[in-house]
């Protein structure tokens, strides 16, 4: 099976083209980059072929998509600067990238009769309540700009191809690109105190984890919506970012100390953020997918890979 990942410069598209390769299929790789650069972990993605495309020039998508004839397509390639989606000059460009790059991809692929598989997130909801999201909700309210446009590429994907899959996650942290322990970690050596949100509840997710699953997924026809981050400690364990923050700190063996805030408390954040973002995960078992491992598990092997 050949397989064309986009987004591989970044977080999970570095993973996902590395996971495909080991197993033995035909990757390539694509972004918008005349090559790869910044692989924090100096593994060679670079085994795979890898094809310059930007993901908003329709031609392009189409052009580049017809030369490879890819079986599957599996979409990493986004615009993920929350914040910064938010400005005006920027929020056209989130739309092009997020739903219109993504309407081009599904056309493509449904030019060359591809499945396709599209990463999306829990900020296509509104946040609000208790219960966990189930990947068949439609209860669609996003609080911000980054949260509509990827909604919109999930609707241009489900308008355009019956062979899909939309695979939402949240909190992500990998070993190639910037995230939340990183962050944290170089933030607690420097300071003797932090403050950390704690009414936003969820669970993260490994991008080398998370790109066994895609892997696997990709290999069969269970299209539709999942749910996929770490699994929680014990059912129904989710966390907070706080909560994330102390493991993070125990594990690593700072003793900063972490103080728990509101998110009104921490301001500075230009987009709304979900207060729920629970994610159920139920429906991967009941396709007969392996679930991703524990958080706190995930915690410790990216620590050890990424020596930070």
């Amino acid at each position: 099976m050949k397989i064309f990942v986009t987004g591989v410069g970044g977080q999970l598209g570095h993973d996902v083209v590395n996971e495909l390769t080991a197993r033995g299929y035909s990757a390539v790789g694509s972004d918008i980059a005349p090559a790869y650069s910044g692989i924090a972990d100096g593994s060679a993605v670079t085994t795979a072929p890898y094809v310059q495309l930007d993901i908003t020039d329709r031609e392009a998508v189409l052009r580049t998509i017809t030369e490879v004839k890819p079986d599957a397509i599996i979409h990493c390639a986004a615009w993920t600067a929350v914040d910064a989606a938010e400005d005006e000059d920027k929020q056209e460009l989130v739309h092009r990238i997020n739903a219109e790059g993504t309407r081009y991809m599904a056309e493509a692929a449904k030019a060359v009769d591809a499945k396709m598989l599209y990463i999306s997130t829990d900020y296509v909801f509104d946040g609000k309540g208790e219960r966990p999201w189930e990947p068949d909700d439609t209860c669609y309210a996003p609080l911000n700009v980054y949260g509509q446009s990827k909604l919109d590429g999930e609707q241009a994907v489900t308008s355009l191809l019956e062979k899909f899959f939309i695979v939402r996650i949240a909190w992500v942290f990998g070993l190639n690109g910037k995230n939340f322990i990183k962050t944290m970690v170089n933030v607690g050596k420097t300071h003797d105190t932090v403050r950390v949100v704690n009414d936003q509840i969820g669970t993260p997710t490994y991008t080398l984890d998370l790109a066994r699953l895609l892997a696997d997924m990709i290999g069969t026809e269970k299209y539709g919506y999942y749910h996929a981050t770490n699994a929680e400690e014990v059912p129904g364990g989710y966390i907070s970012w706080y909560d994330f923050c102390v493991e993070i700190y125990k594990q690593y063996g700072l003793k900063t100390n972490v103080i728990p805030v509101t998110t009104a408390e921490y301001g500075l954040s230009k987009a709304a953020r979900p207060e729920n973002s629970r994610l159920d995960k139920s429906k991967l078992e009941k396709a007969g997918f392996t679930p991703l491992p524990c958080w706190k598990d995930a915690v410790k092997r990216y620590l050890e890979e990424a020596k930070l």
